[in-house]
């Protein structure tokens, strides 16, 4: 009699917690050793178990979705809302003589100019609109122009992002 797998018992348990570790940046390779199974078999129950691929799949696009948003925030720069911590100190008269004093911590909000990062926008505008952004032009004749993009397409990994 075989025993029973591993994902039947050691990963499909656990989805939860592996959806947990994506978003929070884990590679594959970790999340098999937090799993306690080696990486070669993880990545073969990728390929033959689809809810497991799925759970990865969903939590590396939330994870990356973040960084985009971060990134274009970076690059835009605003006004972001703070809290910093203050001292307040009270002193306490009786009679018209000084008691005591106390001292609290106590925080307030503030806002923060974040001036627009240079180097974040550089770097969207190379990824999202390679075509016009990259820092070596490649001259190509107009027949050879949509293989271009489709190369450029295949790089990136999506579709041609020069019309967004």
């Amino acid at each position: 009699m075989a025993r029973p797998s591993k994902y039947e018992t050691h990963v499909a348990p656990r989805f939860e917690e592996i959806k947990d570790w994506v978003r929070n940046g884990a590679t594959d390779e970790e999340v098999a050793k937090r799993l306690g199974i080696a990486y070669s078999t993880f990545k073969e129950y990728k390929n033959e178990f689809s809810a497991l691929s799925a759970i990865l799949k969903e939590g590396k696009e939330i994870v990356d979705a973040r960084v985009e948003n971060a990134l274009f925030e970076r690059a835009l720069g605003g006004k972001v809302t703070l809290k910093r911590p203050y001292k307040v100190k009270r002193v306490i008269f009786e009679n018209g003589k000084k008691v005591r004093e106390e001292e609290e911590i106590v925080s307030a909000d503030y806002e923060e100019y974040i001036p627009p990062d240079t180097t974040a926008q550089i770097f969207w505008l190379k990824n999202r609109r390679a075509k016009q952004w990259r820092e070596k032009p490649i001259v190509v004749e107009d027949n050879q122009e949509r293989k271009l993009d489709d190369l450029i397409s295949a790089l990136n990994g999506r579709g041609n992002n020069d019309e967004q």
